[in-house]
């Protein structure tokens, strides 16, 4: 029995993003005999019912999730660059509530917190909460963004309101190593190339100086991720080329938006992570005892119809096409 799973990561779905493609990624796990793994695409959780059939079908428990995008204000704020740029949060399902609440919360976020991409608000998280565990994110995350280098008074404060939300038990404080310096100390880099991954590694220690400072201080468990976008290692210059698709560059740019120089996004063994996380074990142990809380059965086949209260006055079709008819105009 594995004692490693992987809880954040991307399939596919993550459109010009992930590359993952869903069978593969569940008979690899098996592979590796991890009894479970997470999917947390971004934004978005189409990919959910294929995920879960595709899991039951190899014995693979399935947890699903997703990596929303969480607004610097309100999720309703759509104001220029102020309200381009939101924060990335890890959020997995506990049970079939939480499933239920994070498709709201998806949903609202595309409905009404659609700017440049679907965002939710610390009031929606604190609204669907329940049946709900999360991780506080990648790099990209408000937790990691905070931090500066011995100044973490920011980031415990977030981690509080963020461990206030979901409540005890319920989040965690996520890490990953994407292992910059041995990267820089064994590959020819461009120069630009190397000085972005220089200051990447920095921030890298930043981060795990905080975790392990933070963590025992405020009784927040720390949790071990790889940020997988890809199945295999042999798969990252294909997940290159689509990154280039979505961003209109190529392949011999420099300056764009790069994960070649560190082909580590892959689905990686328990050995790999436990060699990574060496010194926080308890990080592991994690994976398996979040998976150990996630578990839920979806009933397919049978038609489930949204229940809704029609205006006094109103016939259902008339109510129908009133909300459509508003809804048109937004």
């Amino acid at each position: 029995m594995s004692s490693f799973i992987h809880l954040h990561g991307h399939t596919e779905y993550s459109l010009l993003d992930g590359l993952s493609k869903v069978n593969k990624l569940v008979k690899a796990v098996k592979e590796m005999g991890m009894p479970a793994v997470a999917m947390t695409d971004h934004g978005v959780m189409y990919g959910a019912i294929e995920f879960y059939k595709a899991c039951l079908a190899e014995g693979i428990k399935p947890i699903i999730g997703c990596e929303v995008y969480v607004a610097k204000r309100s999720h309703k704020d759509k104001e220029g660059k102020l309200d381009t740029e939101p924060y990335h949060l890890t959020l997995l399902a506990k049970n079939y509530q939480g499933y239920k609440n994070l498709m709201k919360m998806v949903s609202v976020a595309h409905l009404d917190g659609y700017y440049y991409k679907p965002r939710v608000d610390k009031e929606l998280l604190k609204e669907f909460h329940e049946g709900v565990i999360a991780l506080s994110g990648c790099a990209g995350g408000e937790f990691a963004e905070s931090l500066k280098e011995d100044d973490f008074r920011m980031g415990e404060e977030i981690a509080k309101k963020y461990l206030e939300i979901f409540g005890e038990g319920n989040f965690f404080l996520e890490l990953q190593d994407h292992e910059y310096t041995k990267i820089l100390t064994t590959s020819e880099l461009d120069p630009n190339v190397r000085q972005d991954m220089q200051r990447m590694e920095k921030f890298q220690k930043v981060w795990w100086k905080a975790v392990k400072t933070l963590s025992p201080k405020l009784g927040i468990p720390i949790v071990a991720t790889n940020d997988y976008h890809y199945v295999s290692s042999d798969d990252a210059e294909a997940q290159d080329a689509v990154l280039c698709v979505q961003t209109g560059k190529f392949i011999k740019d420099i300056n764009r938006l790069r994960m070649i120089d560190t082909p580590n996004l892959y689905i990686r063994s328990t050995q790999e992570m436990e060699n990574l996380f060496a010194e926080l074990p308890e990080a592991i142990l994690s994976t398996v005892k979040i998976a150990d809380q996630c578990g839920f059965e979806m009933t397919l086949g049978k038609p489930i119809f949204p229940i809704f209260d029609v205006p006094q006055g109103l016939k259902p079709m008339e109510y129908l096409r009133k909300i459509s008819s508003e809804k048109f105009k937004e």
